[in-house]
């Protein structure tokens, strides 16, 4: 478990490393966890069982990280108020985006594994 924890901090430093170093405009977890990404698939998508063991104990807790989000919420509520449709707004397009992309994605990954047929 300590070493799949070893290996998660690595690549999220080597990820806020190529963020400062390239100037991205992404996060460094991010980038930290697109490169575990391509690393996993270099692997042959075989996950270390540490990373899994950890990874498992992450997902169980995964309710404690909406705890801030809450605190945020009920601290500015009166900002919320005063900005509700544009929240609304947002939250509407960012939520259609999100499922145009995933179809579109599933739509290539499916017509990708078939040998390029649409259906």
């Amino acid at each position: 478990m300590l070493q799949g924890a070893a290996i998660i901090l690595v690549f999220q430093w080597l990820g806020e490393l190529c963020s400062r170093l390239l100037a991205l405009p992404v996060p460094g977890p991010v980038v930290g966890m697109a490169l575990l990404f391509a690393a996993l698939l270099l692997r042959g998508g075989e996950v270390p069982e540490g990373m899994r063991v950890i990874g498992e104990a992450v997902q169980r807790h995964l309710a404690l990280l909406f705890i801030p989000a809450g605190v945020g919420l009920m601290v500015h509520y009166q900002l919320l108020g005063e900005q509700w449709l544009a929240i609304t707004v947002a939250l509407v397009v960012s939520t259609l985006a999100g499922l145009v992309a995933t179809v579109v994605v599933m739509r290539w990954l499916g017509a990708e594994r078939d040998g390029g047929r649409h259906d």
